[in-house]
């Protein structure tokens, strides 16, 4: 969608369901790309047709199927990339313009400010980027379901933390956005993932790593 208050585009791309985004200032038409990957081409012929120009790229985490459209998107458009300075090291992509970010730093695109929230459990260095309403979540969490954990540098004690203890703190009113099309539908309320996402409903620690994670 593209209001008077922010702009915000969903697209699927690529053979792994992944949800890409543009985010940015509706007034200036100035976006960031969130995980370029896959198809670069459409991307840029996307941000053309709309009359948007991209001047940052925001990563949700190092993954491949998040970020191997990096290179190509770099050679054509010389901009800053953003990804958490916690990111576990072999997840760090071998880029120019590679920006660090801290837990709560703000990105500005044009005049929008996107608060960057660490998220870590499915990598370290898992982030959400939020402005008011909006959640773009990564694989943090998809809906009715959450990122792997079983993967290097995934660990499932800490995407509970992250669950119950950021996440589910947020207003009920945010919309989550995730990085995959895995649910029901593109896009759902935190008040309703409360209500239907499994990993979200589970009463303790134990329950969510036994029952939805399968650790014993």
């Amino acid at each position: 969608m593209a209001t008077n208050q922010i702009i915000l585009k969903q697209m699927e791309l690529g053979p792994l369901n992944n949800f890409l985004y543009f985010i940015g200032d509706p007034v200036t038409k100035e976006i960031a790309v969130v995980d370029p990957a896959w198809d670069v081409d459409y991307l840029r012929k996307q941000a053309e047709k709309s009359g948007y120009q991209i001047t940052n790229i925001f990563l949700t985490h190092g993954h491949p199927d998040h970020v191997n459209g990096l290179a190509t998107l770099l050679s054509t458009h010389d901009v800053p990339v953003y990804i958490s300075k916690h990111e576990a090291p072999f997840y760090m992509p071998k880029c120019k313009n590679l920006k660090l970010v801290e837990d709560g730093q703000q990105l500005k695109v044009g005049n929008i400010t996107f608060d960057c929230i660490l998220t870590p459990g499915h990598t370290p260095g898992c982030q959400c980027f939020k402005h008011k309403a909006v959640l773009i979540a990564g694989d943090t969490l998809f809906i009715d379901g959450c990122g792997r954990c079983d993967l290097p540098g995934g660990n499932a004690k800490t995407m509970y933390q992250t669950l119950y203890n950021i996440i589910a703190k947020l207003p009920d009113s945010t919309i989550i956005y995730p990085g995959h099309n895995y649910g029901p539908k593109p896009y759902a309320t935190l008040a309703e993932q409360k209500r239907t996402n499994p990993y979200l409903t589970c009463t303790s620690e134990e329950e969510f790593l036994q029952q939805r994670m399968g650790i014993f």
